[in-house]
């Protein structure tokens, strides 16, 4: 199976559709406060992964399964924990997935600060559940994954410690709508749904114009930010946070990622406004903002259909929509999401979200009863 990781400098992180593994999230999260390391993954040549991003030699009975990006954070006096963003890419058979991370959390551990009690992975892959048609409605829709101890007894079998926990809360999202970019322009628009045909249309017909701002505008987006957050219940992130996002350069490493400020307007007012990343082939709809007035002139739409084609004409080949809830329950609070962004099309994709490998028992314990008594719903 795994044999070894590898330290190596974030700037020489692979590139990767997923944002949140390359360099240049290494260097947002470096400005935001954490540290940052990355680590090639090596492993038996004869050991078989569903998935490889990477299959490059690498030594005598070695291959490079990609890499890693993780990052530390202070979460008190002289404790650490190290949260691995949408990682590790390289997907283990179902089967595997619990031994493939305890078997890299050992390896990695003798890397990390000793203050350090946890190892979280925001795991991009897809739910073994969400390929289970016991976990479907009649209807074909998704009824979400089994309890959180069904869960973590599937994902132990075969490991040696039993020691993967999954996280009270996940960090990013772990759903999504995936719009697959290759069609054109009309084709897309057929693959929507009528109403949110018409709601473009419309936008159009009222003369919304979505453009580019600068990063001096980001204030007037932060205005419609604050808004949303009141609006949804959502925890509320400070400017210099989204200015780190919007203002960093990797483009001097391997894996480096474009960032726009898009805003739609009216007569010279602010609709809605998204910061759109492009990351390889891919690009995705990170953090998003409207007024709550003027919501007849159907901003957002205007907004999503301009990034759409923007994201086409940059050469990706698909677009992250990143967040909706897991399910279409209208007592959710992510549901007016998943109407919004299921509205244009594509496929929705649950991804297995964040799963712990405690390092010190007794601390992880105590951090996890303070993380299931906060409240709010906080993407990072």
């Amino acid at each position: 199976m795994l044999l070894d990781v590898e330290p190596k400098p974030t700037q020489q992180i692979l590139p990767t559709p997923i944002l949140q593994q390359t360099a240049f999230w290494a260097k947002v999260k470096s400005r935001q406060g954490w540290r940052t390391q990355a680590y090639n993954i090596n492993i038996d040549s004869n050991y078989s992964l569903a998935a490889l991003p990477y299959s490059a030699e690498n030594g005598y009975h070695k291959i490079t399964a990609g890499d890693i990006l993780i990052t530390l954070k202070d979460v008190g006096h002289n404790a650490q924990i190290a949260y691995v963003p949408y990682g590790p890419e390289a997907l283990p058979h179902d089967d595997d997935r619990g031994c493939w991370l305890e078997v890299l959390s050992e390896r990695l551990r003798h890397y990390l600060p000793e203050t350090c009690f946890l190892i979280r992975y925001d795991l991009n892959w897809k739910s073994i559940w969400a390929t289970d048609s016991q976990y479907y409605s009649s209807k074909g829709e998704w009824l979400g994954p089994p309890d959180p101890k069904s869960q973590e007894i599937r994902m132990n079998i075969g490991s040696a410690h039993w020691n993967l926990r999954k996280a009270p809360t996940d960090i990013l999202p772990s759903n999504t709508v995936f719009l697959d970019l290759t069609p054109d322009e009309d084709t897309l628009l057929q693959k929507m749904k009528p109403k949110t045909r018409y709601n473009i249309g419309l936008a159009q017909r009222k003369k919304v114009h979505v453009r580019e701002a600068t990063p001096e505008e980001l204030p007037s987006w932060f205005r419609m930010y604050q808004q949303t957050a009141q609006r949804n219940r959502i925890v509320l992130d400070s400017i210099s946070y989204f200015s780190n996002v919007l203002q960093t350069s990797a483009s001097d490493t391997l894996s480096p990622a474009q960032v726009k400020l898009l805003i739609a307007e009216a007569n010279g007012e602010p609709l809605s406004g998204m910061f759109l990343a492009l990351s390889k082939d891919r690009a995705t709809y990170l953090y998003g903002a409207s007024t709550s007035v003027n919501r007849n002139f159907m901003g957002p739409y205007a907004l999503q259909w301009e990034a759409i084609k923007l994201a086409k004409a940059a050469g990706c080949a698909e677009y992250d929509m990143f967040g909706i809830s897991g399910t279409p329950n209208p007592e959710h609070p992510m549901y007016g999401l998943y109407r919004f962004k299921t509205g244009f099309g594509g496929t929705i994709h649950h991804r297995q979200g964040c799963w712990d490998y405690p390092l010190n028992p007794i601390l992880y314990e105590s951090y996890r009863a303070s993380e299931m008594a906060s409240q709010g719903f906080h993407v990072k």
